[in-house]
């Protein structure tokens, strides 16, 4: 049976918008601010997860993103990103633009039965970590239904104080249990979290 993990760069105070100033955002950028150490480590991080997975599940907008920056690219870690399936979630895309990709149709709002189904399908089919990068929306969604395994938080040291937060409103509260903590680099810090069942 798949996991579905939850792997989020964010702000000290929770903020995912705009990490690298691209979309007109006023506080955008923050991402950028990390030092040569944070971003050798964060990378080092980023390849080790994406050569445990077994698929991403995205967004449209982030499977847009995601392709025009990793498709012109080479390397062990652009080669694994681009070979890896891939699903895509949306109501409007027909042909996603990263390689390998599959598109779900369905919107990803509260209470969408369309995409809690096939992603609940989704983990029954594959073995292994089925890795969810950006996609607010996504995440809102799969959180509201019970349908994270583990979420994995890079936490950058700056507090936004606006901007959209990985944590929308829920419908109720969502117990977690710390299962990792470390210290990337010289000032990230990388949270491990998993649900708490029948809490």
């Amino acid at each position: 049976m798949g996991k579905i993990i939850i792997s989020e760069n964010v702000s000290l105070d929770g903020v995912v918008q705009d990490p690298t100033g691209e979309e007109g955002f006023r506080l955008g950028g923050w991402y950028l601010q990390m030092g040569d150490n944070d971003r050798e480590a964060w990378a080092k991080l980023l390849l080790a997860e994406a050569l445990d997975a077994e698929a991403l599940l995205l967004g449209r907008r982030s499977d847009e993103w995601f392709a025009t920056r990793w498709l012109s690219r080479t390397g062990e870690w652009a080669d694994r990103l681009n070979s890896l399936p891939k699903y895509v979630v949306s109501a409007t895309l027909r042909e996603p633009k990263w390689s390998n990709s599959t598109a779900f149709k369905g919107r990803v709002l509260k209470g969408n039965g369309d995409v809690v189904g096939e992603v609940s399908k989704l983990k029954q089919e594959l073995d292994g970590d089925i890795v969810v990068y950006a996609s607010s929306r996504l995440v809102h969604t799969l959180m509201e239904h019970d349908l994270v395994d583990e979420l994995r938080l890079t936490v950058f040291p700056v507090v936004l104080g606006a901007g959209e937060r990985l944590f929308g409103e829920t419908s109720d509260k969502k117990p977690l249990r710390l299962v990792h903590a470390r210290t990337v680099g010289d000032g990230l810090a990388f949270l491990t979290y998993q649900p708490v069942q029948d809490a």
